[in-house]
């Protein structure tokens, strides 16, 4: 991913609200399953981490891209964004060059 891409991808991110929370429990095989059908749904998406997670949320938004074959856009104190192209040419969101 470039950086102009990572910058338009932000910039999407930006008015979005976190659509999951990983808390006390950290990553469940729940969580990375759920993540993984959002990716599929919505290609980019926003998590946050909670304030009694004790996980470092640099390594949350690492181990999770790994499991779901995704790439972290960026992680901003306990906001993690998270991209993976989709399949459905009709939803995808369309990157700069």
């Amino acid at each position: 991913m470039t950086s102009k891409q990572r910058a338009y991808l932000k910039s999407l991110a930006m008015t979005m609200e976190p659509i999951f929370q990983i808390g006390k429990s950290s990553l469940t095989p729940e969580n990375t399953g759920a993540i993984a059908e959002a990716l599929e749904a919505r290609e980019l998406i926003k998590i946050s981490v909670l304030q009694n997670c004790a996980d470092d949320p640099k390594e949350i938004a690492q181990i999770v891209a790994e499991r779901t074959r995704s790439q972290v856009v960026q992680v901003i104190g306990k906001k993690i964004v998270l991209y993976k192209e989709g399949k459905d040419q009709k939803k995808k969101i369309m990157l700069p060059l």
